[in-house]
């Protein structure tokens, strides 16, 4: 009897937390955007003076060019510390906390979002569309990927929180940032929401980072429920006691 349970249990809590990774990051409908996210980013020139920061040892100097302000739903994510990211690790850009790619606007306004699929490279955003209306419904000029940049431990920690699926908004500055640890390095920062391809990422030294509305519904903390049943099943599995067939 209690066997026959724990294979129940085993099955079923696997299946919910595949299914709540899976719809944890679900891009919500317009409907439950929120309407600062039909705003166009405000962007204005900076009076700020370049400076140095340092992180993990490295320091930076970063060059402000605009006051900046984004809001936008996040269709897609990096983390630049992740073990697969070897570029910053190369670069020695431990001032990159990651890169998160946000639709606002009209692409948020109509939804055309939940008809395309976003990921994100090592530091780009790229996105598909399975129709050719689809493509055309699409405004380029309302989607950016933003290599985030911080020295503030707190900051960062909002930024890693942030998930495909909740809608947030950023303040700081467009700069340009660079060193010379062991190798000049420098990296700049697009101006403008209209260019595309290699230099049209936004580079922003975030001051202020905050998560408007979580995305996922309830299906964020069922993942947790499912893996503790997942454990707690695998566990009474493999300290049963012994079965002995008896011929």
């Amino acid at each position: 009897m209690l066997r026959t349970f724990l294979k129940f249990a085993l099955a079923g809590s696997l299946a919910l937390l595949v299914v709540s990774l899976w719809l944890s990051e679900a891009l919500p409908p317009p409907a439950e955007l929120d309407s600062a996210l039909l705003r166009e980013p405000i962007q204005r020139l900076a009076q700020e003076r370049a400076f140095d920061t340092t992180v993990g040892g490295i320091t930076y100097t970063v060059k402000p060019l605009y006051r900046y302000e984004i809001t936008g739903l996040v269709v897609s994510r990096h983390d630049a510390g992740s073990w697969r990211d070897v570029l910053h690790k190369d670069w020695n850009d431990k001032l990159n906390v990651a890169d998160i790619c946000v639709v606002w606007g009209h692409n948020a306004n109509t939804g055309i979002y939940r008809n395309l699929s976003f990921w994100n490279g090592q530091f780009t955003c790229n996105w598909e569309a399975p129709s050719m209306e689809a493509y055309e419904g699409f405004d380029e000029t309302a989607i950016s990927n933003n290599h985030l940049l911080t020295a503030n431990t707190h900051t960062a920690r909002r930024i890693r929180e942030a998930r495909v699926g909740d809608q947030i908004r950023m303040t700081g500055m467009l700069a340009e940032y660079s060193h010379n640890h062991g190798f000049p390095f420098k990296r700049g920062t697009s101006i403008t929401r209209s260019d595309t391809g290699n230099g049209a990422c936004e580079t922003i030294y975030v001051e202020d980072f905050s998560i408007l509305k979580t995305g996922g519904g309830p299906w964020r903390s069922l993942r947790w429920v499912a893996g503790v049943l997942l454990f707690l099943s695998l566990l009474g599995w493999f300290f049963q006691p012994p079965r002995f067939d008896h011929t």
